[in-house]
């Protein structure tokens, strides 16, 4: 891997025995579009995204992706950033886990969000790289807190934010396609991160761009 000159954020690998996550180049990011195209993200009965971007018709929906994708990196600065990782396993992107955090340097807290094909749930991937995502968070950024939220209709989210330590939260309403749905809120304290922390899971490249996360 060659150091990127001006963004060293592509030079940021987070891994674990099962996975690793990097931001996307724009190639990556067509790939991560077609697997929400060939697979899907989640039965089309029910909306896990507050943001209901998968209900959106082809092709403004693959647009808008790759909209995003450029917006997260365009509107980049320490004090309000999106890390928008890609997940690949056995070199194949299989979905995103997200970190994102404003004004980092003065609140040390962070929330995540995520989503994964159809083909790769059910195996344990999405505990996997939310656990590597608070690897970096925590042991790499210092971060004292993280937060995540699931709706009510939406197990298996809460079910791996519990499994990794978060205690819940409060509540939250907000829009859930075209009506009003109940969020379950999480917190995941350093304290209950460390008691279970992990040491098979690595960080490469953090350490020229600590300052774009206001970590430095």
């Amino acid at each position: 891997m060659n150091p990127h000159p001006y963004w060293p954020l592509f030079d940021v690998r987070i891994r674990t025995p099962r996975l690793e996550i990097r931001l996307p180049t724009d190639d990556e990011v067509v790939a991560l579009i077609r697997v929400v195209d060939e697979h899907g993200i989640h039965d089309p009965a029910v909306m896990p995204f507050s943001t209901a971007f998968t209900d959106v018709p082809p092709p403004r929906r693959q647009r808008e992706s790759l909209q995003w994708f450029w917006r997260c990196r365009a509107e980049w600065s320490p004090d309000n950033w999106k890390f928008n990782g890609a997940v690949f396993v056995e070199g194949a992107p299989v979905g995103v886990q997200d970190l994102m955090a404003t004004d980092f340097a003065v609140l040390r807290s962070v929330n995540t969000g995520s989503w994964l094909g159809q083909h790769a749930q059910g195996q344990g991937i999405g505990k996997e790289m939310r656990a590597a995502i608070l690897h970096l968070a925590f042991a790499g950024l210092g971060a004292h807190e993280a937060h995540s939220g699931a709706f009510a209709d939406n197990a298996a989210s809460a079910a791996t934010s519990r499994s990794l330590g978060y205690e819940d939260n409060g509540t939250e309403t907000v829009k859930q396609r075209d009506v009003a749905g109940s969020v379950q809120k999480f917190l995941l304290s350093r304290e209950r991160w460390e008691a279970q922390r992990r040491d098979d899971i690595t960080i490469e490249g953090l350490e020229g761009c600590l300052e774009l996360f206001g970590a430095g």
